[in-house]
């Protein structure tokens, strides 16, 4: 199974002004294909959906191809996709719904490790409910979830727990499996934030343990909005605000308003995309699905090897906080008695864009304790090249003996 990153970038316009771009985790880049599915749909004829002129039913369509790629992409049911301007936005207008079902002396667990999306929400909506917030923590010096942690905040009064696939910030893939049986175990609900892990591993939110997952296909190549998966059957039994003639039906009634066609054609489109990265003997979009992300992985995998290598024999000037056994291509560092602010500019100043800042994952960045206001983060994605990874290394060489 052939891996050609370079076919692959042909693909991505912004790639040709010559800029490494290690700000994936932020948002990756876009294929040239993404871009047409959405101006084909935008240009029309479009209207809204019904079954009458051509203009409807091509936006009936775009709904209806969205709804089956999300749910090839992450192993899920059709009726059970649900479209969000955000994961943010999903996160919340979920939360709101799951906490009418809360009452006093309920539990509610979140993280440490997790983007504030699956946090804050989660603990507002707990905080309305008279709901008790109980925390997962992390170890710093392992970048490792606390296993103790997980046993003393999961109990029988638990109703539901957020944690993330993986970090956003230091790549930990915690051991989501092993968390959702607990909460299971004691009845609990069980919303993972996928958005960094879907850009980096080949999901199946079945074997998560996930009763909903929710992700961001501008993290994977696509336009910006948000995904949330469940099973139709507990979307269900959950009642969003909504307007009082907008429809009752599941997944609908979670989406408020007239939805954007286009946008949603361009993120079945990067599922396509996805999908045809490597060469497959056929079989159906899933299993092309499958194919692409193990070549993902493995070509991630060998180049974040690289740029560690190439950081490690930089010495003590550069500290590295992204350290779990499991993680995302994601590293995470601070350069001591230096300012990694500074870093992020001098990097862009060579085209090599690697971000700075704390990233909205408040809890875990306050908990690494780090000696800057900023931690330099650097995430691969599909389009990563070996040039890439030795522009990032001389350029933070560069720096460091500036």
């Amino acid at each position: 199974m052939s891996y050609d990153v370079a076919a692959l970038r042909d693909q991505f316009p912004a790639l040709r002004g010559g800029t490494a771009y290690f700000d994936g985790p932020g948002g990756t880049q876009t294929p040239r294909a993404v871009g047409a599915a959405i101006a084909d749909t935008l240009t029309g004829p479009l209207s809204n959906r019904g079954l009458t002129s051509d203009s409807q039913l091509r936006a009936d369509r775009a709904v209806e191809q969205f709804r089956l790629a999300y749910a090839d992409f992450l192993g899920a049911e059709p009726g059970g996709i649900v479209y969000g301007r955000s994961a943010t936005q999903l996160t919340y207008d979920l939360s709101r719904a799951i906490a009418k079902t809360w009452h006093p002396g309920d539990e509610v667990v979140v993280s440490r490790l997790d983007h504030d999306c699956n946090v804050r929400p989660w603990v507002q909506a707990a905080e309305s409910a008279g709901a008790t917030v109980r925390w997962i923590d992390f170890d710093p010096a392992t970048s490792e979830v606390d296993p103790a942690s997980v046993s003393a905040a999961i109990t029988e009064r638990t109703r539901l727990v957020a944690i993330a696939g993986a970090s956003n910030l230091i790549g930990t893939r915690p051991p989501v499996r092993a968390i959702a049986d607990a909460a299971h175990a004691v009845g609990a609900l069980v919303y993972v934030d996928g958005v960094h892990y879907a850009a980096h591993v080949f999901v199946d939110v079945a074997a998560l343990g996930a009763d909903l997952f929710v992700c961001s296909p501008y993290k994977l190549l696509g336009p910006h909005c948000g995904v949330l998966a469940a099973a139709p059957s507990l979307l269900e039994s959950l009642w969003p605000d909504k307007l009082l003639p907008a429809t009752d039906e599941v997944p609908e009634r979670f989406e408020l308003g007239t939805l954007p066609y286009e946008i949603m054609a361009g993120a079945t489109a990067a599922v396509d995309f996805l999908a045809g990265i490597v060469a497959s003997p056929g079989g159906d979009r899933r299993s092309r699905l499958a194919a692409s992300y193990a070549a993902i992985e493995a070509h991630e995998a060998r180049l974040l090897r690289l740029l560690e290598d190439g950081f490690a024999a930089l010495g003590a000037q550069v500290v590295v906080h992204s350290r779990a056994a499991s993680r995302t291509p994601t590293l995470l560092l601070s350069l001591p008695g230096r300012k990694t602010w500074d870093a992020f500019q001098f990097l862009a100043r060579r085209d090599v864009l690697a971000p700075a800042g704390s990233f909205y994952a408040y809890e875990p960045f306050r908990r690494l304790a780090l000696p800057d206001e900023h931690g330099l983060r650097l995430g691969l994605a599909p389009y990563t090249n070996d040039d890439d990874i030795t522009r990032a290394v001389d350029g933070l060489a560069a720096f460091l003996t500036a």
